[in-house]
């Protein structure tokens, strides 16, 4: 029952950023953005899919229950919940699902982006990790956390190169 209730409510989160995430591309596109790394996109979005099933799966047909370590992980999935919606606030319009690029943007270097470059997929890679653990299925866990490390390994060069070709990024960093 407690995983029907979180997984339901991950998941509406999950749709509500995507509605924001078309919502904020609209905007970006009419300002004369661009979008980078959409051949891996599909990628992306199949291993969100693919997380979310194998997740259901594991607890459901291997019979997972709660883990003993139920309040530490929860605490942590909390505060990567946190995290999400500090990162999606501090972007505000520039936040998507996609790389989408406005050139000449100032980056943005507020919130948790004042420390990390990438902190929404340190969150991404947390929650990978730490909401199977909640239920103890422990093969999602491993499965998703080397599959989204690999898809990471694109999608964040990819996305700092177009950054670093049409905004401040370059400048923004270099000076720490």
């Amino acid at each position: 029952m407690i995983f029907l209730f979180i997984i339901t409510i991950v998941c509406l989160q999950r749709i509500v950023e995507l509605v924001i995430a078309r919502r904020n591309e609209k905007w970006m596109r009419k300002q004369g953005a661009v979008e980078a790394g959409a051949e891996h996109y599909p990628l992306i979005v199949a291993l969100h899919i693919c997380f979310f099933i194998s997740l259901a799966v594991e607890v459901v047909m291997m019979e997972r229950s709660l883990s003993p370590w139920w309040p530490l992980l929860l605490t942590l999935f909390l505060f990567a919940q946190a995290g999400r919606v500090w990162s999606l606030f501090s972007l505000g319009r520039f936040w998507n699902t996609k790389i989408i690029i406005l050139p000449g943007a100032k980056v943005v270097k507020r919130g948790p982006y004042r420390w990390i470059r990438h902190p929404n997929y340190v969150i991404v890679a947390a929650e990978i990790l730490v909401l199977p653990l909640l239920f103890q299925a422990y093969y999602t866990a491993l499965v998703f956390s080397v599959l989204n490390a690999i898809v990471l390994s694109i999608r964040i060069p990819t996305e700092e190169k177009a950054l670093m070709k049409a905004t401040d990024y370059n400048e923004i960093f270099r000076k720490g």
